[in-house]
């Protein structure tokens, strides 16, 4: 079955509900998400553990040194339920893996939103599933009372149905500053995340705070907003070693991020935890740079790994993260520009993703008329697939067959 829902609507509530009865009728429930930020995410929510699908299929490779999964149809996951959170990021190629590796008898839940951005691999999974309806579907959509004071739950909903979210709250927890002007924008950015929010609300630069661009390229691009925020919630010291690498310099403190599947990297957590494989999206700081050694050691959500400076250009500073690398994950603080850039990259899926990223407070700066063309831009939304109409087919043709038995 599908479990799908806007912010606010109770997804997590009932998934504990669900948990807790499959529990006390004896079966044995798996939790896993896409990205070891949503695993972790969905864990501390439910207080249940939870891998990440790649963990979960433990990766493993044959005699060619091809990777593969050493669960798979002749070696199931010995489970009853599966239950995968935020479904909308799972690809194709991904889902096939996890479906070989479960016992024809096995129940599998899949909660996501599907108003959500669709995965950077190929496919659009959840939505074609929903569209299909071969497979019970439930949509929670009332938000509850405790969430409907959040500016944030009720801009997101609005953005969804294509209204246009309100920019004139000043004492909520959704913001909006009107900038035109580029290096207003970055100067802005910059105090709001050095000084007025940690000051205002105690909140971490590195650890609650995020930054997050429609695009990697132009001023307010990733790449450049990185390195401007580096300097000032980061400066050089004579304490803190340096190394470069062909886009960024690194240094001791640096928040970073995973940029490629690595299923190589061992990380370690605590004496007796330790495994291999470091994922796309993972966030973690770096901790210590050997440069005797050409070493950095860098700590993902307790998970530490060690990195050759070689490995390093599959890193890159994580103070501003593009809206999609930005998936499966919540930050207390969202602070994201919207002025200029790319057409293409400003449509109603990307605001609203990144506005339901914010658990507690939500920045929007820039034009006002910018915000509102995204919303009106529903086009790239659309991602051609086989999949539903394949399942209709494969629905009917068993409808059939069960005809011409009767």
């Amino acid at each position: 079955m599908v479990m799908t829902g806007g912010p606010g609507t109770g997804k997590t509530t009932t998934l504990n509900a669900i948990i807790s009865i499959f529990e006390k009728q004896g079966y044995n429930v798996l939790l896993t998400a896409p990205t070891g930020r949503a695993a972790k995410r969905i864990s501390d929510l439910t207080g249940y553990d939870a891998k990440t699908i790649h963990r979960l299929l433990e990766v493993e490779f044959d005699v060619g040194g091809k990777l593969k999964f050493k669960h798979n149809e002749t070696n199931p996951l010995v489970c009853d339920v599966v239950i995968i959170d935020e479904m909308s990021m799972v690809d194709v190629l991904l889902f096939e893996s996890l479906l070989r590796a479960l016992r024809l008898g096995c129940k599998l839940i899949m909660v996501g939103d599907s108003d959500q951005l669709p995965s950077v691999g190929a496919g659009n999974i959840l939505k074609d599933i929903i569209d299909s309806g071969i497979v019970p579907v439930t949509e929670l959509k009332e938000i509850f009372r405790q969430e409907k004071q959040s500016c944030i739950v009720t801009n997101a909903h609005k953005i969804v149905r294509g209204e246009y979210p309100d920019l004139t709250q000043k004492k909520n927890d959704f913001f909006f500053f009107s900038r035109i002007d580029y290096q207003d924008a970055v100067k802005l950015i910059s105090d709001l995340a050095k000084t007025r929010l940690p000051k205002a609300y105690n909140y971490s630069s590195f650890d609650d705070i995020q930054i997050l661009t429609p695009s990697r390229k132009g001023t307010l691009g990733s790449v450049e907003l990185n390195k401007v925020l580096q300097d000032v919630i980061n400066p050089p010291a004579v304490s803190k070693p340096e190394m470069k690498s062909v886009l960024f310099i690194f240094r001791e403190g640096d928040k970073v991020m995973q940029i490629k599947n690595n299923y190589d990297i061992i990380w370690k957590r605590g004496e007796d935890e330790q495994g291999t494989g470091i994922f796309n999206g993972d966030i973690g700081r770096i901790v210590n740079i050997n440069r005797a050694a050409s070493e950095l050691v860098i700590n993902f959500d307790g998970r530490i790994a060690t990195y050759t400076f070689d490995l390093m250009a599959q890193v890159e500073l994580a103070y501003a993260i593009t809206v999609h690398k930005s998936q499966g994950c919540e930050f207390e603080a969202v602070i994201m520009p919207i002025i200029g850039g790319f057409e293409k990259l400003y449509y109603r899926n990307l605001l609203y993703t990144a506005v339901t990223r914010a658990k507690k407070l939500m920045i929007l700066i820039g034009s006002e008329e910018k915000i509102k063309n995204m919303v009106d831009n529903n086009r790239r939304t659309r991602r051609y697939t086989c999949l539903k109409r394949m399942l209709c087919r494969e629905e009917k043709d068993s409808q059939n067959s069960l005809f011409e038995m009767k």
